[in-house]
């Protein structure tokens, strides 16, 4: 099948021209005047053109070269029309603001601005416009019907947007459990590096979408690696690798970022990373093929501390080899079969409440076409998401492409692309414009969209609603990722999001050269082509790349969009008079255009420029829209006829500190949407006065500054709480009060603004703390909800009682909450955040009236930070209340808190004193103590004066009856916990030694426990006592429900005193025991007990031996196997370990690294000692054959084992008895394997035959063993995948291939001289076969089926094989990937492209000429 092409959607392009041509304000201002009959002519026939636009587009992306080339000249006329049309629109704009006065306010400047203003010659010039363009239509019309294009309805618009949940699939969800071993892997390689002087190279390889960049973000934002690493550092190179910028970003994507900006970027670097240890990672590595330029960033690299590493991600293995010289890259496997499943399924049927089976049936078909390519299986997910019979599932099935390593996913995203609603690609296409990794400003974003006419006016929603429903549709879908919501440095919130690079390559495709991004000054002089219409540029001196390029050219340029700083005048300014929108950041005073030559602009965007003042003719911009100026320190004045520009919806004028008035007619401005900051000015013509707003329909964010120029309190907000009575996101809703210490009479005004009704969410912040009582008497109505206050002068608080959430932050001379005099009682407060409050001490002022009031009735969460002086949580007295049987006293202040963070209090002593309760137990009642009894997350972090939980008498315990998770992190003094019966979690991150004796108390509750204490050379046996006293296990009945347990320092679980009490964990299934240096010998004991264990990791025990040498339990082959459950289990980092324990045979996956020392893997197998022996000493006795070994009754080890992995395990001389089960086996670094072996009566029969003799092969004596040459090593019968790396001595002889293997990669030995096929069965059918650096392999199989299905091949450094085999050969040219020496002949199918496909383009053109004639 023929691959379809992504193409750009000429429709929507079409509609917009036919909006434009039937604007109402053409015939209200009479533009058209002279040209009606032309003008009903094209209105007429660009529904034609409309009515079979669908065809025509659906025969271009099924590669007709003659429908291609119609859509192409289609495209042209449709943007020289509309450009037409936009002139007709603007002149129309002119008149009207010429009626409404306009021309008298400008005076004599009008003659230099409308120079064409004359109505006579504009009806000749654009009147010979309109012919040219009808005349272009008719020809389009004419070759319509020769081509036979037919009519297609075109799909309406839907205005009935589906719900789209964000939320509905987690990829890091899923990303953290699909990759948790490539992770561990990678983190314990860096982790491991760390007393490595050499700087750590680590590349990560794999083809696109396959998730090398979330597993980097993985491994970026572990814990481990946060902790490990002194600086972290994230970079996009993406496709250019200039040293200097990737330097200048380095520098940047640090905390340092404003330091030594004078210097060369790779000093910078230098110094940033100098004595650190640091781990960088450089994402989507693509153009570094060239090792002059990696050495000359890896000399700056260099100067990082002990342990420094970069990680890199690439789709180029050259890249990797260049990069990572000194380590093989780490290649990324596609996901699992089931996991690309779940991502399928999640996303097609996310909004369904039950998944059709006829539908379920389908997705084991679709999943094979992704290939393991997560990104490939999120978009056909999304596809599939909008189809809902078996018939669409099975057509978007066989419509797929096979995901190759030539291809990639590319075929499944261009189905994706063409999947979507005309409207939305041309949306998504225009994305091509930022660069790849760009962080999108969505709200920006949907401004240049409508900017560019891609978002049509409907009377049901506003252009922004359906572009907000354009974004999530596209986001549902996974056109975009990564969406963060963040806020600035001044507090504005933004949202972001990214577009996956092949994604990018997508939207490039369909733009071709419409589209140019420059990010570095482009070597090419011709980077600029004519048909550029949309610019992106942030290279330095972007202005005299631009003047160059446009002293040559004339391209219609409709988005110029320019990062860096421009401080010289463009030129040739007459051709940018098609911009629609224009982003400069002017490193000058004054403006640098020429606003007559933009009468087009929609949006501009001059934020961050040095501009003082606008230039008063900018208000001939009629049509625009947007109009951003945040950030213009310097911007002392708006242009005082804004009034005019009757088109704006969204004036940006936040963080422009000299601004000292707004223009006067603001209420003119109806469309007017968004106004970050009012600046009230003295009172005059030339200024706004803030009743001005009273009719606007202002949303989002609104600051008020220099309210002290505003001479009445009731003309400031009066109207506003009682007429913008917007919802969600208005002055109705939230305003925003800044420099409130200029307010006259600021506690009546401020106090005004909490009587709004309308008002729900109000913020009040100060530029700096400053001395202010503006709100010792505030008293806000009881519709306000949300209070933030930000560096507030005052020592204390008004009345607050109607708030739900409060926040404070920065309020540093607050000492008090609430002050003296008011009520305590917060009846409906259920949100407090307090955070840098330095001298915050007490809660209230003491006042014994108000003693017995609830405080905190509702109050579910409570974050404190930053508040140096609190030594303690309110207190409140008791309080009666009747219960069944009498009075029960109860604590009130918390009663209903759920959440408690308290994080750097280093005061902080103990929590809230706690009354006693009475509570019902079998047999009366007790007295317990309960300060929190709802609270159910409780998170302690880095509180260096806490030791204790409650203020009462020594030897009473705390009680928290709902706690269900407790985080202790990093407070020191702490040496015990509290009592909690329900807690289910429970982390302990470098605490004391002590605390261990206190985890008894949690046994019955807790399912997952974190222990990880501080770590001590030496442990005294005093200390190694069991977790369980002695008194409570006698008492104790129940098992413990742990599922899963971390233990890090923990040698009082394994000591010589500890009483052991692992017989309670009957339902743990992951144990991970990190850094236990008592442990010595395998623990059976503790196996035994483990009966429900999943998951075993032992890591980093150095000590960890294995049995004893002289055990009194049996021998090894009599020794039971535990834990009988186990499926997974890791051993890494455990230098002494010498001999594994019996692992049962419910095994399934077993990994092992870094036991250097490791003589065996399933036990101590007889004849091992005699295998020893020779290898060390004379090969020429080896045995020759498997059958040749001893054969014991514990041969048959792990029947269920799948998956063995076997790393840097130095000393380990074979592999024997491998289960007939195992499916992958990945052996590296571990050169002194000699022999391979699966166990007897698993492969085949006791006799082997060789494929070339098909003798059997007998038994003979040890001593009578044939030479190395003829050593056959003999894999398990269902091995599907085998990778053997970086051993250079291991396996000599024979490798015979089983008949399941799909892939085969040996990289680096010089043990093996021939792979064979397996006599008597059928030969295997590889898809990849990898050999590398092989120096001594010489024989390859010759059967014709071993390369039938291969569609991956490298080979290469293997001299010893001269030829390939003839039927290898012969596969040459239909495998997709491979790489050769040059040595081997290839030969490759290449299919010619019929001639009529060259021949259409000329036919095109006779015809075109014909119809003109």
């Amino acid at each position: 099948m023929a691959e379809r092409v992504v193409t750009m959607a000429i429709g929507p392009l079409v509609s917009m021209l036919k909006d434009k041509a039937s604007s109402y304000l053409l015939d209200q201002y009479k533009v058209m005047e002279g040209m009606e009959e032309q003008h009903k002519i094209l209105k007429r026939k660009l529904p034609a053109i409309l009515d079979v636009i669908t065809d025509v587009e659906e025969q271009a992306m099924a590669q007709r070269e003659g429908a291609k080339a119609w859509l192409q000249e289609l495209r042209t006329v449709a943007y020289v029309a509309n450009e037409v049309f936009d002139e007709f629109k603007y002149e129309a704009l002119r008149r009207e603001a010429k009626k409404n006065g306009h021309y008298i306010k400008l005076g004599f400047d009008v003659i230099k601005l409308f120079p064409t203003h004359n109505r006579v010659a504009f009806r000749y010039k654009m009147g010979r416009k309109l012919c040219l363009i009808l005349q272009a239509v008719e020809v389009l019309i004419a070759e319509m019907q020769v081509f036979g294009f037919k009519y297609q309805p075109q799909p309406p618009v839907s205005k009935e947007w589906r719900h789209t949940d964000y939320v509905s699939i987690d990829p890091q969800e899923i990303a953290s459990r699909s990759r948790h071993e490539d992770k561990k892997n990678i983190i314990g390689i860096l982790v491991d590096e760390a007393s490595n002087a050499d700087l750590t190279v680590v590349p990560v390889v794999a083809m696109g979408g396959l998730g090398k960049t979330t597993l980097a973000q993985l491994i970026y934002n572990d814990p481990e690696i946060q902790k490990h690493f002194q600086l972290l550092l994230w970079v996009c190179v993406s496709d250019t690798f200039d040293v200097n910028s990737l330097a200048k970003s380095i520098v940047e994507a640090s905390p340092n970022k404003n330091v030594d900006t004078d210097k060369p970027p790779l000093d910078r670097l230098q110094k940033l990373v100098s004595g650190q240890r640091y781990l960088l990672v450089l994402d989507d590595v693509w153009d570094n093929k060239e090792l002059r330029k990696w050495e000359r960033l890896k000399v700056c690299l260099q100067h990082g501390g002990m342990g420094s590493a970069v990680l890199t991600t690439t789709r180029d293995k050259r890249v990797s080899e260049i990069m990572g010289a000194d380590r093989a890259a780490y290649n990324l496997n596609a996901l699992e079969d089931h996991f690309i499943k779940e991502i399928i399924e999640a996303r097609a049927f996310s909004s369904k409440k039950e998944k059709p089976i006829e539908l379920v049936e389908v997705v084991d078909e679709i999943v094979k076409r992704c290939c393991g390519s997560p990104l490939a299986a999120t978009a056909l997910g999304s596809v599939l998401c909008t189809k809902t019979s078996v018939k669409e599932w099975k057509a978007v099935s066989s419509g797929t492409s096979v995901c190759t390593d030539e291809t990639g996913i590319l075929p499944i995203l261009k189905l994706s692309y063409n999947d979507l609603p005309a409207h939305m690609k041309q949306c998504f296409a225009f994305c091509a414009v930022f660069p790849k990794d760009y962080k999108i400003n969505v709200e920006k974003l949907i401004q240049l969209w409508i900017a560019n006419g891609f978002i049509l006016e409907y009377k049901e929603d506003s252009p922004e609603t359906f572009g907000k429903h354009i974004f999530d549709e596209l986001v549902s879908r996974s056109f975009f990722l990564d969406l963060e919501e963040s806020k600035d440095y001044s507090g504005y919130y933004s949202s972001t999001c990214k577009i996956h690079d092949l994604m990018h390559d997508i939207a490039m495709s369909v733009m071709e050269k419409e589209c140019v991004v420059a990010t570095m000054e482009p070597s090419e002089i011709e980077w600029l082509p004519d048909t550029a219409r949309h610019l992106f540029l942030s290279c330095e001196e972007a202005e005299r790349i631009l003047n160059d390029s446009m002293q040559e050219r004339s391209p219609a340029i409709q988005t110029l969009l320019c990062n860096s700083d421009v401080f010289s005048p463009l030129q040739h300014l007459s051709k940018y008079n098609t911009l629609h929108a224009l982003k400069l950041c002017l490193g000058t005073e004054s403006f640098l255009l020429k606003p007559k030559y933009l009468h087009h602009l929609r949006y501009l965007d001059l934020s961050e420029s040095s501009i003082k003042a606008l230039p008063e003719d900018i208000s001939i911009l009629y049509n625009l829209q947007v109009l951003d100026l945040s950030n213009c320190c310097y911007l002392e004045r708006l242009p005082r006829q804004m009034k005019y520009m009757t088109s704006l919806c969204h004036l940006y004028t936040h963080e422009c500190p000299e601004l000292k008035s707004m223009p006067p007619g603001l209420e003119n401005l109806t469309k007017l949407q968004t106004l970050t900051v009012f600046v009230a000015g003295v009172p005059g013509p030339d200024c706004a006065d803030v009743g001005e707003l009273h009719g606007l329909n202002i949303g989002g964010r609104l600051e008020l500054c220099q309210v002290e120029n505003v001479e009445k309190a009731e003309a400031e907000v009066a109207n506003l709480g009682g007429q913008l009575e917007l919802q969600h996101l208005n002055l109705g809703d939230q305003l925003e009060l800044r420099r409130v210490e200029n307010v006259k009479k600021a506690e009546a005004k401020v106090a005004n603004l909490g009587n709004k009704k309308d008002l729900r969410e109000l913020t009040l912040r100060w530029t700096e703390v400053g001395d202010s009582k503006v709100l010792d008497k505030f008293e806000p109505h009881g519709g306000l909800q949300v209070l933030k206050i930000y560096k507030y002068g005052g020592k204390c608080m008004g009345m607050l009682q109607n708030m739900v959430e409060i926040h404070l932050s920065g309020c540093e001379r607050l000492q008090v909450l609430f002050s003296c005099g008011t009520s305590f009682t917060f009846p409906k407060l259920k949100v407090l955040t307090l955070e840098h409050l330095l001298d915050f001490e007490r809660w209230w002022e003491i006042n014994e009236a108000q003693e017995e009031q609830i405080i905190f009735p509702l109050l579910e969460k409570l974050f404190i930070r930053h508040c140096g002086k609190l030594i303690a949580l309110p207190e409140a007295p008791l309080l009666g209340e009747p219960s069944r049987g009498g009075n029960r006293l109860v604590c009130t202040p918390f009663s209903l808190l759920e959440n408690l963070f308290i994080w750097y209090c280093g005061k902080l002593v103990p929590l809230r004193e706690a009354p006693l309760v009475h509570e019902s137990c079998s047999g009366g009642y007790r007295l317990v103590q309960s300060a929190f009894p709802a609270l159910k997350v409780l998170a302690l972090e880095d509180l260096g004066s806490f030791q204790k939980w409650d203020a009462a008498v020594e030897g009473e315990p705390i009680l928290f009856p709902q706690l269900e998770t407790l985080s202790v992190q990093k407070c020191p003094k702490l040496v015990d916990l509290p009592e909690a019966p329900k807690l289910s979690v429970l982390v302990i991150e470098d605490g004391k030694q002590e605390v261990f004796h206190f985890v008894d108390r949690y046994l019955s509750s807790l399912t997952n426990l974190t222990l990880r204490l501080e770590h001590r050379e030496t442990t005294s046996e005093a200390e190694c006592t069991s977790i369980v006293p002695v008194d409570s296990k006698e008492k104790w009945n129940q098992k413990s429900p742990l599922t899963v347990l971390e233990l890090g320092c923990c040698n009082s679980f394994f000591g010589p005193g500890a009483l052991e009490p692992w017989d309670y964990f009957v339902h743990l299934e992951k144990l991970e025991i990190d850094r236990c240096d008592v442990l010595v010998h395998w623990p059976e004991n503790v196996f035994q007990s483990l009966v429900s264990l999943r998951t075993l990791l032992i890591r980093n025990c150095k000590n960890l031996t294995g049995y004893a040498q002289a055990p009194l339990e049996p021998l090894a082959s009599e020794r039971s196997q535990h834990p009988r459950g186990l499926e997974s289990l890791c051993l890494r980092n455990c230098p002494s370990l010498v001999e594994m324990f019996n692992v049962p045979a419910s095994l399934k996956k077993m990994t092992i690294g870094g036991c250097i020392k490791l003589e065996s893997i399933f036990g101590k197998q007889q004849g091992m000692a005699e295998l020893v022996q020779v290898s060390s000493s004379s090969e020429a006795i080896m045995p020759a054959t498997v059958s040749e070994l001893p054969s014991t009754p514990m041969n048959h080890f792990c029947p269920c084992l799948e998956d063995l992995c076997l790393s840097a395990c130095g000393s380990l001389p074979a592999v024997l008895n491998l289960p007939p089960s195992l499916k992958t086996l990945e052996m590296d670094r571990c050169s002194s394997i000699q022999v391979l072996s699966c166990q007897l009566g698993g492969l085949q029969k006791p006799e082997a035959t060789t494929s070339r003799s098909r003798s059997p092969i007998m038994p003979q004596p040890l001593a009578a063993a044939t030479a190395p040459a003829a050593r056959e090593h003999l894999l398990p019968p269902h091995l599907e995948y085998l990778t053997i790396l970086n051993c250079a001595g291991m396996l000599g002889g024979t490798l015979r291939l089983p008949a399941p293997l799909k892939r085969l990669f040996i990289m680096g030995n010089s043990g093996l001289t021939s792979l064979e096929c397996l006599s008597g069965e059928h030969p295997p059918s590889l898809e990849s076969l990898w050999l590398e650096r092989c120096s001594t392999l010489a024989s390859l199989p010759n059967e014709p089926q071993v390369y039938r299905s291969l569609w991956s091949l490298e080979i290469t450094g293997c001299p010893a094989i001269k030829k390939l085999p003839r039927c290898l050969q012969q596969q040459l040219g239909s495998i997709k990937r491979k790489w050769l020496d040059a040595r081997y002949e290839v030969t490759e199918f290449k299919p010619l492209k019929p001639k009529t496909w060259k021949e259409i383009p000329r036919l095109v053109r006779e015809r075109r000429q014909a119809c003109r004639s």
